[in-house]
């Protein structure tokens, strides 16, 4: 009896023992899983952080100057507004959100932007609706309206020192968007457009003397364009072709002919185009009759057909797409 008592007291205590370290262990897993799956749910995924790095990138900005002082800009616009400098963007593969326009002049029909129209002349305000994040103004903006613009979204107005030279104005572009690499891979390619244009054009004309001529419609003149021509001194200056005497020897970037200068012209190659608008436009065709006048059937160009129709939205503009395709023009019309 004492035995038993004895076992069965032994027994009872181990399975008390036991069950204590039963309970201990069920009290202790649920702490456990607790703490684990509480340092789950604080620790941030790879992913999430990862989306947090990329929300802090794209916010970040940097400090550059342009012509009136220094402007805060995002690194990496996603949103940018171009005024008169969408052909920029366009050679470096950037869409505007907006294509400049103006009521009386149009826009920039060559570049075949399909984006909503902002008129210049109208409101700002039109600009909030497109939630730009950058803008980027010429010479067009002073330091007023760029003011204004800048309520908008960060605004970087050209430098006037860059405004005369494509090349420079698209450097500057593709720096105010984080991409100058990509702006010496396209002057790269345009260089050497250019020289090989140059080339067959020479092999072509030599130096047979070249005029450009717009037709100013609205006033009924005519502009002869001069070798400081933003717009068209680029066929002088960087594709080799002659100029007239008379436009060599301009200071202006124009001038209005007269009718008395007309036969003095002495041009081999006739450059032409409107002022506004197409060919296929009745009162650009009526101009155009112009140069079949008693005036100019004497000038070298008239006699020998070698007077070419241009299309003025690229013949009206220096940027360095428009003068890529003026190039292509004097080739398919100068060269056989």
């Amino acid at each position: 009896m004492l035995r038993w008592g004895q076992k069965a007291a032994w027994t009872a205590l181990l399975m008390v023992a036991v069950l204590g370290v039963t309970a201990c262990g069920a009290n202790n897993t649920p702490k456990e899983a607790a703490a684990t799956n509480n340092t789950e749910k604080t620790q941030p995924s790879a992913e999430t952080a990862s989306k947090a790095e990329n929300t802090t990138e794209d916010n970040a900005t940097r400090t550059v100057t342009d012509e009136f002082g220094e402007v805060e800009i995002p690194v990496h616009p996603k949103r940018v507004v171009g005024l008169y400098v969408e052909d920029y963007l366009k050679a470096l593969g950037v869409t505007p959100v907006v294509q400049w326009y103006h009521p009386t002049w149009g826009k920039q029909d060559y570049l075949h932007l399909d984006v909503p129209l902002f008129d210049f002349s109208g409101n700002l305000e039109a600009l909030l609706d497109q939630d730009p994040d950058l803008i980027i103004v010429d010479g067009g903006v002073d330091k007023e309206k760029y003011d204004q613009y800048s309520k908008i979204a960060p605004t970087y107005r050209l430098k006037e020192a860059t405004l005369q030279d494509s090349t420079e104005i698209l450097k500057a572009v593709a720096d105010v968007l984080g991409i100058p690499e990509k702006a010496e891979t396209v002057l790269a390619e345009y260089k050497q457009k250019v020289e090989d244009g140059k080339t067959k054009l020479q092999q072509a004309v030599g130096k047979e003397t070249v005029a450009v001529i717009r037709l100013n419609v609205a006033d009924k003149t005519l502009a002869l364009f001069g070798v400081k021509n933003r717009f068209t001194g680029v066929i002088y200056k960087d594709f080799g072709l002659t100029p007239i005497p008379m436009a060599a020897n301009m200071t202006d970037y124009q001038a209005i002919i007269s009718e008395e200068v007309i036969p003095e012209l002495g041009a081999d190659h006739l450059i032409v185009f409107p002022a506004n608008g197409t060919w296929e436009d009745p009162e650009n065709q009526e101009a155009y009759k112009t140069l079949e006048g008693p005036l100019w059937k004497n000038i070298p160009a008239i006699k020998n057909g070698k007077v070419y129709k241009m299309e003025r939205s690229h013949w009206q503009t220096g940027a360095i797409t428009a003068n890529s395709m003026k190039l292509d023009d004097l080739l398919k019309y100068m060269v056989k």
